[in-house]
């Protein structure tokens, strides 16, 4: 396993995006303390704010969503074990398998969530709730492209030259895709050399390389992409922009990922946390949090699919999803980012 490095300057930044989101208003002086919820940045962000806050307020807590992608999260923490800057954390497998093995979170007490018995077993994690599981696919414009098939169809479809947008390795909804293109262009998901061969072999693709499926996300509103890797997520958040986006479950699955909420090692705020991730696997909040333009899949069995969710996947589906091997990906995870990042670098 590889410690994650931060920069002087990477670390600053962390910092102070930290402070800056402790400053968003919240119940200052809610009677039951305050919980310090990491939460994805964007459309995550806005929707848990709007959706969970009001529930906190009602039962005397109050919350602080402090937004920072998964891998920032990590390294916030590590930096800081002792006295952590988060009372919860919002996670995927690869990073919850970290943050055990460094210690960072703790199991949770079930019998302090009221809503724990709404959630299947396969949703109720002993180092936290499943919120919400999020499917990974292909993005288009079909005013732009045709439907893609699959994967190998950006590559060997001329109608996408130049039209694709690729991330790095430090994004889960990435490496996710780039392990089913190992299975399809080499020996299994772990052969990632297929992989850079294959964009080696398609220099074009590389021109499409970002930092951030938000940054892809703002190219595709402006059109110059019109493919990217996503989540059914950010298709529901562009459509409810206007924008003329479709969702693809490659021919050879769709990843997928849970995401749980995590209790810190070190948390202050615990009763507050608690009613925090109550909340988030609450009815309540996940029939809201299911509708545009967030469209999460709902863990509480009590709340019904959309048809817009529905569309994109079901409850029978979510077993047929490829789940990865997120052990085996965090042991290469940094050799394949520093592999393509010198890649793009020429």
């Amino acid at each position: 396993m590889h410690d994650f490095k931060l920069s002087r300057r990477h670390f600053g930044m962390l910092a102070a995006g930290v402070a800056a989101s402790a400053a968003l208003p919240f119940s200052a002086r809610a009677a039951g303390g305050t919980a310090i919820a990491a939460t994805f940045p964007g459309n995550w962000e806005d929707a848990y704010r709007k959706a969970l806050t009001p529930i906190l307020e009602a039962e005397g807590f109050g919350l602080t969503i402090a937004p920072a992608m998964a891998q920032d999260q990590l390294a916030k923490v590590m930096a800081s074990p002792g006295n952590p800057p988060f009372d919860t954390l919002l996670m995927s497998p690869g990073q919850m398998a970290i943050a055990i093995e460094k210690d960072l979170i703790q199991k949770i007490d079930p019998s302090r969530l009221k809503n724990w018995n709404m959630l299947d077993p396969a949703f109720q994690g002993e180092y936290g709730p499943t919120v919400t599981i999020e499917v990974n696919g292909i993005a288009y414009n079909p005013d732009m492209v045709p439907k893609p098939k699959g994967y190998r169809d950006l590559f060997e479809n001329p109608a996408y030259q130049g039209k694709v947008s690729w991330t790095g390795f430090a994004s889960n909804t990435a490496v996710m895709a780039y392990t089913e293109m190992a299975k399809i262009f080499g020996s299994g998901p772990d052969d990632m050399d297929a992989v850079f061969k294959l964009f080696k072999e398609h220099p074009e693709q590389l021109q499409g390389v970002v930092d951030s499926t938000n940054h892809q996300m703002t190219l595709f509103q402006q059109g110059e992409i019109a493919v990217f890797m996503c989540s059914t997520g950010n298709v529901a958040r562009l459509k409810s922009l206007g924008m003329n986006a479709e969702f693809v479950q490659p021919e050879t699955g769709s990843p997928a990922a849970p995401v749980n909420i995590h209790l810190t090692k070190g948390a202050k705020n615990l009763d507050a946390a608690y009613a925090y991730m109550d909340a988030a696997i609450s009815k309540a909040a996940q029939d809201i949090l299911k509708m545009p333009p967030t469209e999460m899949f709902p863990t509480n069995k009590d709340v019904a699919l959309t048809p817009g969710i529905e569309a994109y996947v079901t409850r029978d589906q979510l077993s047929k999803m490829v789940y990865p091997d997120w052990a085996a990906i965090n042991k290469n995870r940094a050799e394949w980012i520093r592999a393509f990042d010198a890649l793009v670098a020429g």
